[in-house]
């Protein structure tokens, strides 16, 4: 049964702090911010917030600086919109699976692309 618990806070935990990272965080530093996934630990008091960025890796940088200045702001949001006893107290986690998913893509048209070249080079 707690687990149960423990997955609904965590989802309504993504999905408030998306909102208030577009809408209410006003930060130059945060770029294009997805919240991918949110972990709880089983008494609620600590979240790890995975997140992925869209940019350079100087941006991701100036990303998970401004996270982390904004993490009060944040929590405080949480806590207003969820009426916990215990806001969870945030850490924020880069989330590279994005990006090397979209290696893998592009390595996978890579091969693709010599594949076909050999194709039209056999065929007489």
């Amino acid at each position: 049964m707690q687990g149960k618990r423990i997955e609904r806070v965590a989802t309504l935990v993504k999905h408030e702090l998306g909102e208030a990272l577009t809408k209410r965080l006003r930060d130059p530093r945060i770029g294009f911010v997805t919240v991918t996934e949110v972990k709880l630990s089983d008494d609620l008091k600590y979240a790890q917030v995975f997140y992925s960025v869209l940019g350079t890796d100087e941006e991701k940088q100036n990303t998970a600086k401004g996270l982390k200045k904004a993490r009060g702001f944040l929590q405080h949001e949480l806590a207003i919109a969820l009426k916990l006893r215990l806001t969870p107290h945030l850490t924020f986690v880069l989330d590279s699976s994005l990006d090397q998913g979209m290696k893998i893509d592009r390595i996978l048209k890579s091969i693709h692309e010599e594949n076909t070249v050999e194709k039209q080079c056999l065929i007489p």
